[in-house]
C-alpha cells in the first residue's frame, strides 16, 4: 500500500474519456434472453496520464460509468516530448501487437481504431502508429498501454547511462 501513487480528486476530474468498444452481450435463461453491456473506456488528461477501463452492467449508461471508474484506477504516465513520443516502440498483449513511431510536427495521429483513442487522451499530436496481429479492441489498447509504459525519456536514460542529456542526443 506504501508503493500505490495516490491521486488527488482534483486531478481526476480534468480527465478526458472516450468510449472504445461497446458490446450488448446476451445470456439465455429459462425466463428468456437477458441482455446486459460490456463498455470498454480509454481515460486521460491530454497531458500524459492515460488509462484503460472495462466495467459491465444492464444499463449502458451504468457499464460506462464503471468503465470509467475503472480506467481512473489504471492510469500510466507516458513521456511526451514536443508532441510526440521519446522513440519507437513496440507492445505487445496477447495477440495484439502495435508499432509507435514518433513523428516530426504537422504529422498528427496516424493511427486506427482503438489505437487512436488511447494516443489521442494520452496527449500525443504527432505519431505514426501501426496495429499488428488482433483487431481485437481489447489487446489492441491493452497492447498500446504496454508500447507507451515501456517508452523512457531521454532524462532517465541519461540517469541510467551516467552522462549528461546533451550527450544523449549527440550519439
Amino acid at each position: 500500500m506504501a508503493n500505490k501513487k495516490i491521486i488527488k480528486p482534483a486531478d481526476l476530474s480534468e480527465m478526458k474519456e472516450k468510449l472504445v468498444k461497446l458490446n450488448r452481450v446476451a445470456k439465455v435463461t429459462k425466463g428468456g434472453r437477458t441482455f446486459s453491456f460490456s463498455a470498454l473506456v480509454v481515460v486521460g488528461d491530454g497531458k500524459g496520464k492515460v488509462g484503460h477501463g472495462l466495467g459491465k452492467a444492464r444499463d449502458v449508461s451504468e457499464s460506462i460509468a464503471k468503465a470509467v471508474d475503472n480506467a481512473k484506477k489504471n492510469l500510466v504516465d507516458v513521456p511526451i516530448i514536443k508532441g510526440t513520443i521519446p522513440h519507437e516502440q513496440l507492445g505487445k498483449y496477447g495477440a495484439g501487437k502495435v508499432l509507435i513511431k514518433p513523428a516530426s510536427d504537422g504529422t498528427g495521429v496516424i493511427a486506427g481504431g482503438a489505437m487512436r483513442a488511447v494516443l489521442e487522451i494520452a496527449g500525443v499530436q504527432n505519431v505514426l502508429a501501426k496495429s499488428q496481429g488482433s483487431a481485437n479492441p481489447h489487446n489492441v489498447v491493452k497492447a498500446t498501454i504496454n508500447a507507451l509504459t515501456k517508452l523512457r525519456s531521454p532524462l532517465d536514460v541519461a540517469r541510467q547511462r551516467g552522462i549528461t542529456l546533451r550527450k544523449v542526443y549527440e550519439g
